[in-house]
């Protein structure tokens, strides 16, 4: 991915990390193009910073449809796609009333990025060089307690980025998985303030350099997400996930 020159679809960028990412790209040369569910924000985002916008809602396979075909129509140059929309909800397992909840993680965190890679496969093959990134967490490595839906998408998104990659072998298009760790943003209540999650400004500037150093890397793994990324590797996979589950301020929640 050349942020100084591609044009960057990225559905999910109204906020947190999509958006920090958006305005670096921007910055860095590239045109970018955010999609997001509320018009006003989008509206806004637009006119303060100049982004293209797209009305999206990754958890409608309508929608995602519909905005995809309106993206390659109004920017047919577009050759990267960020696919940065995703939810982090609570659940316990030990009753029923997981259920919801857990089909809502599974249809924007696994559905969403089945359907707009679907939606891009054939235009970004058609691009001289292209770019798919997805979006998994340290927490696809090791599990945090109250999330055991989350965690399985992103397991699901790390394996899905390992096997395209091997589909997309030969062709214009690359596959670069963003691994991130906990971050200071929304996803969670209280996140945005925890200590233990890294400043979203000091993630945003370490993923854009990791992309302008290592352009052919496979995965972008800043430095606080290799604890986890590499537990199972370096040996200490259940240290670390008692370290995990015991600084968490929501694994103790019953």
């Amino acid at each position: 991915m050349d942020i100084t020159q591609d044009t960057v679809f990225i559905p999910g960028a109204t906020s947190g990390i999509g958006l920090a990412l958006a305005l670096r790209f921007q910055a860095g040369g590239a045109t970018v193009i955010v999609g997001g569910r509320r018009q006003d924000v989008l509206d806004r985002l637009g006119s303060e910073h100049g982004f293209g916008t797209i009305h999206l809602d990754t958890a409608d396979a309508g929608s995602i449809r519909d905005a995809s075909a309106e993206v390659i129509r109004r920017w047919p140059e577009v050759n990267a796609v960020v696919l940065m929309a995703g939810i982090m909800v609570a659940e316990d397992w030990r009753t029923d009333r997981f259920l919801a909840t857990a089909e809502d993680i599974v249809t924007t965190n696994v559905l969403g990025p089945i359907r707009l890679i679907a939606a891009f496969t054939e235009h970004l093959q058609a691009r001289p060089s292209a770019t798919i990134v997805t979006v998994s967490s340290g927490l696809a490595s090791v599990p945090l307690r109250p999330t055991p839906t989350y965690n399985a998408s992103k397991a699901f998104i790390h394996r899905l980025s390992e096997t395209l990659r091997l589909q997309f072998a030969g062709t214009s298009v690359r596959i670069t998985e963003l691994v991130p760790p906990a971050v200071r943003t929304t996803l969670m209540p209280g996140q945005e303030v925890s200590e233990h999650a890294m400043p979203l400004d000091d993630f945003a500037d370490e993923v854009v350099h990791l992309l302008q150093t290592q352009p052919d890397a496979h995965e972008i793994l800043v430095e606080r997400v290799k604890l986890l990324r590499f537990a199972e590797v370096r040996g200490d996979y259940d240290q670390v996930v008692g370290m995990l589950n015991a600084s968490d301020p929501h694994a103790a929640r019953d």
